[in-house]
């Protein structure tokens, strides 16, 4: 099947899931979906606690958990633990099931242990290792040792039986009798004998972990190789990793109560809808992807055994704006540092939020100037003036990257305080022997050993050697602040610092001059360099729209014809028209996606403000050519970009469903798909990374910018930062702003 095919089939699953409903002419309505997020319930800190083998819900919706130290229940009120085994007793648990009067049974090490209104009562009957419980109307069943044991009314029955010993789970068969997995194959269990499923043409392999039935009344028998599926008693269907499971080593399976099917793997969670599968793992959903048993509560909270503690994957309702709500609350929470930047935050623990500090990036403008745009996007669309409030906030933080390097118009990378110790990317001596190493690698490489300067005042760190990808940030930015949210006052304001700015690349011959006279690493937009220097030669129709779209903001917000003379002088003398036309490389040793979201800051003034035919239709081949090579990252930033400057109306189904089936969760924990069995690992679109043969949904990659490629394997730090967010908001405000997503009235 080919990547296009895949990625349709693929939204069309999330589309009609997601119940989408579109408004004839107006957009994506904004009803209510079932949004899922984790929450982790480790056990302690004793050896074999969290080592979880068994779990199961009782009738007051308390969770029991059998680990390899004992059992324990959790008090879903008080979310804590209680252990339950005496000392003499603490062994491991294989498994735990609860009767229909209430009364929760736990095969352990020594036997079959019972709950009573006193705690714990073990039957002295039963003194060895019961491996499975199941129960039927009347009885309990217990298998361990050579046999089966009945307990009825507190008698235990003990039958020897010629079966494999390595017991693993039973279930009672729809007509009579019992269903034993074991580690040799499937036995049917009657009073009258047995019968043993072992052959190749019988189960994908005879060791075997799960046994459950589907809604349907279909058997789902799981182990090593995958879900052998039997209807009564022949075998009818299977699920590999061919057809959507993520490993072949399925140790536990059990029905949800809309009737989806799960199956726990060592690989994580797949689930599977009747048509399709989906999958759950990595730490954002899973304490750990091995997973060993899996219940559901009342409210349809799935609990989860893993060897590492248990985690409930919950759900609730909620629509986009209260996910827009949600995020924000988190970015002002924590991602907003002065003087007014907005980037991740650093983590003390992974995943802990409440021990966080802020951190800088190369990229602070850019992303800054991402968050202003949103913040006009809310501004405009709701008159919320605590919006435009933080939008002004977001521009003076802006605009001090300008003036703190008291140059007429250089513009900082980012800053610190003054008192960090710590910061990315620090002042270092370069050798001449690594700089020879570097320069041949890259001969546009550039020695700066001094990235860090001091304020004037002392209280500041600006760091230097901006790259264009800033400069293209603040400009997005300050296009959408100047036309939706600025009076006229900030008007002038706006006007002003993008003329400093401009002004100093112009006078420098179209490169960013940094403090040493010399252009920055990646601030060159010169002819000279574009057109006549191969090495430039990837970057040639990227800057080439970068810059001119600056000079068309220059001109949009001073009206001053010297930009535009500058403008047409690159269009036509220094043919930049033809630089533009294909401005997107597909090549994939050149093509990254930070090129793919550089564009997309581009596009927009020079489309929305450009009144010359010719031009519009120039602007809109380079457009529609980007756009060809971006569909496919069904990213809603690119498709709404797109609509917005296209005028035409965008894919809406696509966007949604990847706003809506993102994460509440922002923590950039490491998601690891080339584990994965039931995808291919390649080289493209990009040959720089290992990426996935089909593009995951976003639940089931890790939290990325619209500048990472979403195709890659890998993702994530293991959970050290959170992310601010913006990448969903930008795109969701955007949306709200053109009419792609309308409010549910």
């Amino acid at each position: 099947m080919n990547r296009s095919l895949h990625i349709s089939i693929l939204f069309v699953v999330w589309m009609l899931s997601l119940s989408m409903a579109v408004s004839p002419g107006a957009g994506i309505i904004d009803k209510p979906f079932i949004q899922e997020y984790h929450e982790a319930y480790p056990i302690g800190q004793e050896p074999g606690q969290n080592d979880v083998r068994a779990i199961a819900v009782d009738s007051n919706g308390n969770i029991w958990a059998g680990t390899k130290s004992g059992v324990f229940r959790l008090d879903t009120n008080t979310k804590k633990w209680a252990e339950l085994m005496s000392k003499a007793d603490t062994g491991p648990v294989y498994d735990i099931v609860v009767d229909s009067a209430g009364t929760v049974w736990i095969g352990a090490w020594n036997g079959i242990y019972k709950s009573t209104p006193n705690g714990l009562q073990k039957l002295k009957q039963i003194d060895c290792p019961i491996a499975a419980l199941c129960v039927t109307e009347n009885e309990v069943i217990g298998l361990g040792g050579d046999g089966i044991w009945s307990i009825v009314n507190d008698t235990c029955i003990y039958k020897q039986m010629p079966y494999s010993r390595q017991f693993r789970a039973a279930l009672v068969a729809k007509n009579g009798g019992l269903w034993i997995a074991t580690g040799m194959g499937l036995y049917r269990h009657t009073e009258s004998g047995y019968k043993l499923y072992q052959k190749e043409s019988e189960l994908l392999g005879p060791e075997l972990h799960d046994i459950a039935y589907t809604l349907d009344g279909n058997l789902w028998i799981g182990g090593l190789g995958g879900i052998t599926v039997y209807k009564d008693d022949k075998r009818i269907h299977s699920f590999t990793p061919s057809d959507g499971l993520p490993s072949i080593f399925v140790q536990c399976s059990a029905q949800a109560p809309n009737g989806n099917m799960w199956v726990g793997t060592d690989r994580g969670i797949a689930r599977y809808d009747g048509k399709n599968w989906s999958i759950r793992h990595s730490r954002r959903w899973l304490l750990s992807d091995d997973v060993r048993d899996i219940t559901f509560d009342s409210h349809g909270t799935a609990w989860i055994a893993t060897d590492k503690g248990v985690s409930a994957i919950k759900r609730k309702s909620m629509n986009l704006a209260e996910k827009a709500d949600h995020f924000l609350d988190v970015c002002l929470t924590r991602h907003v540092r002065e003087p007014g930047l907005v980037e991740k935050c650093s983590l003390t623990t992974p995943g802990d939020v409440n021990m966080w500090q802020p951190r800088d990036d190369d990229n602070d403008g850019q992303y800054t100037g991402m968050y202003l745009a949103m913040e006009s996007f809310r501004y405009a669309t709701t008159k919320d003036r605590r919006s435009k409030a933080n939008a002004k906030k977001a521009f003076e933080a802006l605009r001090f990257l300008q003036t703190v390097t008291e140059t007429p118009g250089f513009v900082a990378r980012t800053v610190i305080p003054s008192s960090w110790t710590k910061m990315a990317d620090p002042n270092r001596k370069i050798t001449d022997r690594q700089w020879a190493e570097m320069v041949v690698e890259n001969p546009r490489e550039k020695r700066v050993e001094t990235r860090w300067h001091h304020s004037s005042d002392g209280k500041w760190l600006w760091k230097g050697d901006t790259s264009s990808d800033e400069i293209t940030g603040h400009m997005f930015g300050y296009l959408f602040y100047y036309d939706l949210v600025a009076d006229e006052a900030e008007r002038q304001l706006v006007s002003r610092h993008v003329k400093n700015i401009v002004d100093y690349i112009i006078e420098n011959g179209y490169i960013l001059k940094g403090i040493d006279g010399t252009h920055t690493k990646w601030g060159v937009w010169s002819p000279e360099k574009l057109n006549n220097d191969p090495d430039w030669a990837p970057e040639r129709g990227v800057n080439s729209v970068e810059i001119l779209s600056y000079l068309k903001l220059a001109y949009h917000v001073s009206g001053e014809t010297r930009y535009q003379k500058e403008y047409l002088k690159l269009l036509y003398e220094h043919d930049y028209a033809a630089n533009i036309r294909h401005a997107k490389t597909t090549n994939p040793t050149w093509r990254t996606h930070i090129d793919d979201e550089l564009l997309a800051l581009a596009y927009p003034c020079l489309l929305i403000h450009e009144d010359d035919p010719k031009l519009q239709r120039l602007y809109r081949e380079s457009l529609s050519h980007w756009h060809a090579a971006v569909k496919d990252d069904c990213s809603p930033f690119f498709e709404f970009i797109y609509g917005a400057c296209s005028g035409k109306t965008p894919q809406l189904e696509i966007p949604t469903a990847y706003l809506r089936d993102a994460s509440l969760d922002l923590i950039r924990w490491t998601v690891d798909n080339s584990r994965r069995e039931d995808i291919r690992i390649v080289r493209t679109p990009e040959w720089e990374s290992l990426q996935t043969n089909r593009l995951l949904p976003p639940s089931e990659r890790g939290v990325i910018r619209w500048d990472d490629n979403p195709w890659k394997a890998v993702q994530g730090d293991g959970g050290h930062t959170e992310s601010d967010g913006v990448w969903w908001l930008l795109p969701y405000w955007m949306g709200r702003y053109y009419g792609y997503i309308q409010p549910l009235q």
